[in-house]
Order: C-alpha cells, then sequence, then structure tokens
C-alpha cells in the first residue's frame, strides 16, 4: 500500500501567513503540520509517499522534505498544478499508485489516533474504498455517511438539511485502484472542481463495498488560525517535557515545557506549560511565556508577554503589550512603540512582516 499526502491548496484562509508559504508547513508544536501526516503514513507501515503539490509553495515543501530520507520513507512528488478538486488530485497520482491500494491524506489535517485502524479496517475486506469519519455536532456543515451495523458505507450526502448520521468524513481515505475509473466519470460540481465524494457515489452506485472507521480521538482541520492554535493546543497536552537546551538557575518553569537543543531560558524568565521552545531560541529575563504556547526555532522573546500562541521561526518580539490567542509568521518582528500601548490583541502576522505595538 503506498501513501498520498495532498498538499496544493492555496491556503487563503491563513493569509497573510500563506501568502508567503505552503500552509502545509505552518508549525503545529513546533513541527510543520505536514510531518504529521508522514509520521501517521509510516506508523501505518506505509514508506512509499506521493506528495501531490499546487502552484504556490512547492519549492519550500520540496526543499522541506527532500526525498523522505529524513523522515524513513521515500518520497515521491507529484504537479497538480492549480487545484481543480481532491479527486482531481488523486487523478493525478495514477501512475504513481500504479496499481496498488492507498492512503490519501489531506495535507493539513492533524488527528490524534493515526491512520493504523483505517488500513488494517480496509485490508480486511474486499472494499472499493475506505473513509474516515468522526461523530461531530454540526453534520449539516459537513460531508455525511450513513453507515450500517458493520461499518459499511450505504450513502454520503453532502453538507445535508437533514443529515442520516452525525458521521462526519474528515478527509482521509483508502482507495482501490477502482477510484481512477470512477474519476474518469466525474463532472465538474458547482464550484467547477472534481469532488471524491461524487467519486466515492458512484462506487457505492455501482454495487462496490465501501468500508468506514470512525476516528474516537480528537481531529483538525488546520485551515483557520483558530484551528492551528487548536491544534497546537491539544499536541502540546500530550508533552513529555524533554529539557536538550539550557535554563538558567532563577528562571521560573511550572510544567511540561519542551527545550531543544540550543535554546536558553534566562534567569528571570516565566514559564508556564505546557510550552515548546525550539532549537536556539532566547527567552529572556522578565519575559512571561503562558501554556499552549509554541516558540520556533532561532526567534527572541525579550520581556514579553506570550500565551496561547504560535510563533514561528527566527521571530523577534519585544513589547510590554500581552500577545494572546495569535499565530506569528516566520521572521516577523514585534516591536515596542512610544506612546501606542493598546490592550492585548489577537494577531495574525505574516512572514518577515515587522510591527510595533
Amino acid at each position: 500500500m503506498k501513501g498520498l499526502i495532498l498538499a496544493g491548496g492555496r491556503g487563503t484562509r491563513l493569509r497573510p501567513i500563506t501568502h508567503t508559504g505552503p500552509k502545509q508547513l505552518v508549525p503545529v508544536a513546533n513541527k510543520p503540520v505536514l510531518e504529521y501526516a508522514i509520521e501517521d503514513l509510516k506508523e501505518a507501515g506505509i514508506t512509499e509517499i506521493g506528495i501531490v503539490l499546487g502552484n504556490l509553495g512547492r519549492e519550500a515543501i520540496q526543499e522541506h522534505l527532500g526525498d523522505g530520507t529524513d523522515f524513513g520513507v521515500e518520497i515521491t512528488y507529484i504537479i497538480q498544478g492549480n487545484p481543480l478538486g481532491l479527486a482531481h488530485a488523486a487523478g493525478c497520482a495514477e501512475e504513481f499508485v500504479d496499481g496498488d491500494d492507498f492512503v490519501m491524506y489531506l495535507g493539513d489535517n492533524i488527528l490524534e489516533g493515526g491512520v493504523t485502524d483505517l488500513v488494517e479496517s480496509f485490508e480486511t475486506g474486499d472494499h472499493a474504498a475506505g473513509i474516515a469519519l468522526q461523530r461531530v455536532e454540526n453534520p449539516q456543515q459537513f460531508g455525511v455517511a450513513d453507515v450500517d451495523e458493520d461499518g459499511t458505507v450505504k450513502e454520503l450526502v453532502e453538507k445535508p438539511d437533514d443529515p442520516p448520521s452525525n458521521l462526519a468524513l474528515i478527509g482521509i481515505y483508502v482507495f482501490s485502484p477502482a477510484i481512477f475509473d470512477a474519476i474518469e466519470t466525474l463532472e465538474p460540481s458547482w464550484r467547477g472542481e472534481l469532488e471524491i465524494t461524487d467519486a466515492i457515489q458512484s462506487l457505492l452506485d455501482d454495487g462496490r463495498s465501501i468500508d468506514s472507521a470512525i476516528v474516537e480521538g480528537w481531529w483538525k482541520d488546520t485551515g483557520k488560525p483558530e484551528d492551528v492554535l487548536e491544534a497546537n493546543r491539544l499536541v502540546l497536552e500530550d508533552a513529555l517535557g524533554t529539557v536538550n537546551g539550557t535554563i538558567e538557575d532563577g528562571a521560573d518553569i511550572t510544567g511540561q515545557v519542551d527545550v531543544a537543543e540550543g535554546a536558553i531560558i534566562e534567569d528571570g524568565a516565566v514559564v508556564r506549560g505546557p510550552v515548546s521552545i525550539g532549537e536556539d531560541v532566547r527567552i529572556t529575563a522578565d519575559t512571561y511565556l503562558g501554556p499552549y504556547t509554541s516558540i520556533g526555532a532561532g526567534s527572541t522573546i525579550e520581556s514579553a508577554h506570550v500565551e496561547n500562541t504560535v510563533v514561528a521561526g527566527d521571530a523577534t518580539i519585544r513589547t510590554s503589550v500581552k500577545i494572546v490567542d495569535s499565530l506569528i509568521g516566520e521572521s516577523a518582528t514585534i516591536d515596542t512603540a512610544d506612546d501606542l500601548l493598546p490592550e492585548g490583541k489577537r494577531l495574525v502576522v505574516g512572514e518577515n512582516s515587522q510591527l510595533k505595538l
């Protein structure tokens, strides 16, 4: 079985962060979102992975992942170009799949339990496809599956007014090569895209078996700033608090705090975990880092108050204003401006930005 990760979306809901880089490289607990998908596939025993790329940020993703050696997998890059729907992205990978079954994983998803259960369930039967589902409180906003007692899918309905269940599709699938024949029959939807739910429904209409597995742990689509912050919180809750950097005497540390190599928390700094501090980060005296904060590699936090915030790498923050519930892009600078002291603000700051607060 092979893996296919879709990384071609434009990331419009994460702008301005995604004006200068792909959303799949936005960090969650100091790890790009895309790496979580790779880890899940590897855990399920899948090491041949195709990455479907669009027109935005493809070079950055290729530079970061390379050939996959650093992650213990073999990566092949597949160029989709303009994103014309999930089914179109899958169709672009037919040559890579080469007759094998494959897992298709949306590259901005993070889930707690991995994909092993979905893969194992699919392999136990003669299924044309398998879908990961999760119970949701608002099924009207999702594609919804109607399943029988054995988990076999009877029907898929897109954003129904009267949903047959509360089981939503979360963007992780297992397919046999039969999916490519179904994709060939599709017409663009009202959005102008080839919809993967239409392809799966076509398999159902042809009498093919569609399996399902219910994800019991948490799942997040990191498409919006608040979703990135929530995913960061969920991942940090399971952090072990490994210290490979330096914590000076006099630093006040409470809770689980990951401190990477080369990082330093200086005397007089206060850190309340869970917190993740990347390589070569400097946390100076009189700085307060509150819970659910991740500071990216090479950043400096100087006499600042930061909590429930994701800071990408090489950023500099030195301001007396509280920064909370914020997403700060790579190489951003947030400095103090005289005579301008607003109350704490929620920020989304793009890469290489310069801001005075």
